[in-house]
């Protein structure tokens, strides 16, 4: 499996940082676009600097409807493409995506995206929020929007498909960091508040995240 970072508020190169996140899984063939950073113009050229087309992005899941993870739709919507939303989501939002794409899947609990990707289902008490899960040679990859439902009790949702074998995204203020203690990838990007303490614990497990990041799993 494959994972390359879009968007972020670090980026490498020529790539262009701003807040937000975006990553795309590539997975047998299929590509699956996790959120889509803030701005459709940033996520567009980042994307034709990296090679990549909308065209050729088969599912779209987005984790939660704050601007800095929806703001970018407008680079990557086609006819073609299948998107994943909360079912929190509001009407307008899901109005507007039903008339631009493929089909509107709202989740609920966990379920299969494709082979190998699964959605937590929707998580929080307060903000809403699906997580997704990743197959990977290490275990099950936990790939977050922002963890506004904190990251603790997203790792506990995913153990359903399988032991944990790292995590990656926006994981917010978690603190908790012993409950990371014999992940194999800890990957903090976007909105993690405690990023440089993440990386000097855990030196041979931690990736520092950007927009151009590549990661194989």
């Amino acid at each position: 499996m494959r994972l390359k970072v879009l968007y972020d508020n670090e980026a490498r190169g020529d790539l262009e940082s701003d807040w937000g996140f975006s990553c795309l899984i590539e997975e047998g063939g299929r590509k699956l676009l996790f959120d889509t950073g803030a701005s459709d113009s940033i996520l567009a050229r980042n994307m034709e600097k990296l090679g990549i087309t909308r065209e050729e992005i088969e599912v779209i899941a987005l984790s939660h409807e704050h601007w800095d993870h929806i703001g970018g739709l407008n680079a990557v919507l086609h006819p073609e493409v299948v998107v994943y939303v909360p079912a929190s989501f509001t009407v307008a939002t899901r109005k507007k995506l039903k008339r631009r794409v493929a089909e509107l899947k709202e989740v609920s609990g966990p379920a299969d995206m494709i082979p190998g990707v699964h959605t937590t289902g929707e998580l929080g008490a307060g903000i809403k929020e699906q997580s997704l899960v990743l197959d990977t040679q290490i275990g099950e990859m936990v790939l977050t929007g922002c963890a506004h439902p904190g990251l603790d009790v997203i790792m506990d949702a995913a153990r359903i498909f399988g032991d944990i074998g790292g995590v990656m995204g926006g994981f917010h203020g978690f603190d908790r960091l012993e409950l990371l203690n014999g992940l194999k990838k800890i990957i903090p990007c976007h909105c993690t508040v405690h990023k440089t303490r993440i990386m000097e614990r855990y030196p041979e497990a931690a990736v520092k995240c950007a927009a151009g990041e590549e990661i194989v799993i």
